[in-house]
């Protein structure tokens, strides 16, 4: 693991290097570590803090180390919410924070605020939007070649067709520009419009208008485990498990 003087030193290198901010990610770490990260983190006012746990990883992924060994997501958030919050007890600065480790569809992010709340302001994705860019490319070459396969040729042959957010998008961006856009964009763009309005549904049911609301009153716990964890992290009069 990282020494605090070169974690210092590469700081400062940084900022004189002219960045104006400064992130730190972390992988699966054991408590230790990871409260050694988020200590540094707060004592050299690093701008973002994100963590992310087991299994994760890009391009090297799927591998055994990534996604079978160190901490799982749960534990290693719940790890780090306590951290953060007696790091804010006692007064001290403490970096935005983003989670990440497998996060995919819209109930995972929510869960991820949550758990987290009020210190975790992002969720950090990769394996799902690669994968969505992906499709979206092998799509684009099926139409170019004339060959779409039979599951997709229901919805048509033509991008406008099978992407859900052609149509929007052509009418925002004009015709030029929006024949210019790679089908692996317009994947990822339609799989984010997915999340973002599957949240936004979720939200709507919690009654959170806003993602500074979500909180940790919205998670519930369906096991003995999760409940004692729960209880044990959480010191604000709140029933155990949440509502």
């Amino acid at each position: 693991m990282v020494s605090e003087e070169s974690f210092a030193k590469r700081v400062e290198d940084l900022r004189r290097a002219g960045a104006k901010h400064v992130f730190l990610k972390t992988g699966a770490y054991r408590p230790a570590d990871l409260a050694r990260a988020v200590v540094f983190a707060s004592r050299y006012r690093i701008d973002l803090l994100t963590v992310d746990g087991a299994g994760g990883g890009t391009g090297m992924s799927p591998w055994r180390m990534m996604n079978e060994c160190g901490v799982p997501p749960v534990e290693l958030h719940t790890l780090l919410y306590r951290y953060a919050k007696r790091l804010a007890e006692q007064g001290r600065y403490v970096p935005a924070l983003a989670v990440a480790g497998g996060f995919t569809f819209e109930d995972q992010i929510m869960k991820g605020l949550a758990l987290g709340a009020p210190f975790v302001k992002l969720v950090g994705m990769a394996r799902g939007p690669i994968a969505a860019a992906m499709v979206g490319k092998t799509i684009g070459r099926t139409i170019e070649a004339h060959e779409v396969p039979v599951y997709v040729q229901r919805f048509g042959d033509r991008k406008d067709d099978i992407f859900v957010t052609a149509s929007a998008l052509r009418k925002e961006l004009g015709d030029v520009v929006f024949e210019r856009l790679p089908t692996g964009a317009l994947g990822l763009y339609t799989y984010y419009e997915r999340l973002a309005q599957g949240l936004r549904q979720l939200m709507a049911g919690a009654r959170k208008f806003g993602l500074e609301h979500i909180g940790r009153d919205d998670l519930a716990a369906l096991t003995h485990e999760s409940g004692r964890a729960d209880r044990d992290s959480v010191h604000d009069g709140r029933r155990p498990g949440g509502r």
